[in-house]
């Protein structure tokens, strides 16, 4: 139990807790999945997205990946009205560094930015904390090197290869540790992000999308049907590797039972000799002793 000391942002708990930050975390934690690959020289944002009503117009409706200047891109699972107040700030401090300095923000720059607004909104009274988390990709100006950061609600940012956030994120992150590995191409990053992706999106192709990064170029979202694709061949891979697996253990089973009916078979042929032949069958001095 909070309390009381869930009441007010300012007030931490006896054991060094503030509460208000915690429920920003559950709150990012029930929001949908995305994920973020670095593959050998590109970086792919992926996002589940939401069914869609039958009258909603998906053209015009706001995306999960936005883009904060034309070489960084930011994917955030929480509150959506949160993120758009968040990303509006983050593109504003973009286009005024770039007047200011003349010259494009780096990914850590615009980072530590997001993550220094979502930190102030932890420490004063009359406000609550940002409800997201955000994956922050992108290409620092002239560097061939992809850029992959997390921040959260507290105002933590940290880099990373591969990185899942939103719900079911800890299942996803399991299976990008066992996967990934830095020299992807861009092939295989795309897959290796549908991939994790799929682990918790169980409507296929029509509830994701897909944001591709490559140094120099601007953003790219890939398509339905070269999602529906790619995700055609997922499951037939996995149909196949299902039914290996299955002859597999098919062939076991069915060299355990041959093995089974041959020891029967020896065991039958012992018992129908009899007594005397099993008898005067050992050798001299083996035998029972005769009084």
């Amino acid at each position: 139990m909070a309390s009381g000391y869930d009441r007010a942002l300012s007030v931490f708990s006896p054991d060094g807790h503030v509460f208000q930050v915690e429920y920003a975390l559950e709150a990012v934690k029930r929001g949908t999945c995305a994920v973020a690959v670095k593959g050998q020289s590109i970086v792919v944002l992926g996002c589940e997205k939401r069914s869609a009503m039958k009258l909603q117009d998906t053209r015009i409706t706001p995306s999960k990946i936005s883009l904060v200047d034309s070489h960084v891109c930011l994917a955030f699972a929480g509150l959506n009205a949160d993120a758009r107040i968040l990303v509006d700030r983050a593109r504003l401090e973009a286009q005024s560094h770039r007047l200011t300095v003349e010259d494009a923000v780096t990914v850590e720059y615009i980072t530590k930015y997001i993550a220094g607004v979502q930190q102030r909104y932890t420490q004063s009274g009359g406000v609550r904390p940002f409800g997201i988390s955000t994956l922050i990709v992108g290409f620092d100006p002239g560097s061939q090197e992809a850029r992959l950061y997390q921040t959260e609600p507290s105002g933590i940012y940290s880099a990373w290869k591969a990185n899942a956030i939103g719900r079911s994120s800890k299942t996803v992150r399991e299976f990008l540790e066992r996967n990934h590995t830095p020299s992807l191409t861009r092939d295989q990053t795309i897959d290796l992000t549908i991939k994790s992706l799929l682990e918790v999106v169980q409507t296929g192709a029509k509830n994701i999308e897909i944001a591709i990064m490559a140094p120099g170029k601007e953003i790219e979202m890939l398509g339905a049907d070269a999602i529906e694709k790619i995700v055609e061949k997922i499951n037939a891979e996995k149909d196949a590797e299902a039914t290996q697996r299955r002859g597999a253990r098919g062939g076991g089973a069915a060299a355990g039972a041959a093995t089974g009916a041959g020891g029967a078979g020896t065991a039958a042929a012992a018992s129908a000799q009899g007594p005397e032949q099993v008898l005067t069958s050992r050798p001299a001095g083996e035998g029972p002793a005769e009084e």
